[in-house]
């Protein structure tokens, strides 16, 4: 099954920008110890994986009768950060969970992607 990893929320990192250089390798260790994690464990595959630009950068398209807006920025309700995302093959979900564990202490959400086939 698919799995949708969303990196939602700074969590105990705290903000990028406020990190010291230091704290930013040590964030940066821990994504490549996920990927060598994922690599290792046997049915698991990553199938996608990015970091986003910030919040400023978004675009968001609303459609409400018919209209469709266009506005700067994340959606007006987002209290959270949306850092980036992985798409991952597992097997099930606990694997994904125990998998994420080695991710920085960001807020995670995970959900497994409707198979449309």
């Amino acid at each position: 099954m698919k799995y949708f990893v969303l990196l939602a929320g700074n969590g105990d990192v705290g903000a990028w920008e406020q990190l010291t250089p230091e704290e930013q390798e040590l964030i940066f260790a821990k994504f490549g110890a996920f990927d060598d994690a994922c690599e290792q464990k046997p049915g698991v595959e990553t199938l996608a994986g990015e970091a986003l630009q910030d919040d400023s950068t978004a675009t968001t398209l609303r459609t409400r009768g018919g209209e469709m807006t266009i506005t700067d920025g994340p959606f007006a309700e987002a209290t959270e950060q949306i850092g980036g995302f992985y798409v991952i093959e597992a097997p099930d979900l606990d694997t994904i969970t125990d998998l994420c564990r080695v991710l920085p202490p960001y807020d995670i959400e995970i959900r497994p992607v409707v198979d449309m086939g």
